[in-house]
Parts: structure tokens; C-alpha cells; sequence
């Protein structure tokens, strides 16, 4: 008989057919594998912020999804844009707002 902590240095890509049934048989019956139990405060603490998306940054008050028509000509000059300059798209849009408000508050 293989001994299991042989089997367990070894990857699983290197194993023959023998090792791999003999180092997988505790997935055989289902259910939880042997060792594992219920999480402690401390465990589900960091498991409920390892599963939690990570989401966008908050940029001021947070952002409102709107949706704006704009001519294909003009979006695809402002993808280019965008691109060159290696911003999203929505942060051009916003620093041209910026600028025409800044604009609007000097006359």
C-alpha cells in the first residue's frame, strides 16, 4: 500500500491511475471532507470580505448611471480619445462636463 503522504507530495498531474484513486478517496463519498468544520467568528469574518465583490472606488458622493445619446462620430472620437489618453470612456465625458461648467462659472 502507498503510504498517503507520499501520494500527496506528488501533483496530481504526475500521478498513475493507483495514486490518484488511492489520494482522491476521501471526495469519493460526498458531503464535507474529513477536517473541515464550521467557521469560528474570526473565519466567517474574513470569509464574508474574501466573497464580497470588490466593486468601483467611491469618487465623491458616489456615481449615477445615466444613459446619454451622442452621435456615432462624436462617441467614436471620444473612444479614440479615450484610449490614447488610456482613461475610461466615462472619465473623458466627465472631464469635459468638468471643464464646461468650469467654463460657464468664469463668465
Amino acid at each position: 500500500m502507498i503510504k498517503k503522504a507520499a501520494i500527496r507530495a506528488k501533483p496530481y498531474t504526475e500521478m498513475n491511475a493507483k495514486e490518484l484513486a488511492e489520494a482522491t478517496t476521501e471526495f469519493d463519498e460526498g458531503g464535507v471532507p474529513v477536517g473541515f468544520k464550521p467557521l469560528d467568528a474570526a473565519g466567517r469574518a474574513i470569509w464574508e470580505s474574501v466573497k464580497r465583490k470588490r466593486g468601483r472606488p467611491v469618487i465623491g458622493k458616489g456615481v449615477q448611471v445615466i444613459s446619454v445619446s451622442l452621435e456615432k462620430q462624436l462617441l467614436e472620437k471620444a473612444n479614440r480619445l479615450a484610449k490614447k489618453l488610456r482613461i475610461s470612456r466615462a472619465r473623458l465625458i466627465a472631464r469635459g462636463l468638468e471643464s464646461v461648467l468650469a467654463e460657464e462659472r468664469g463668465k
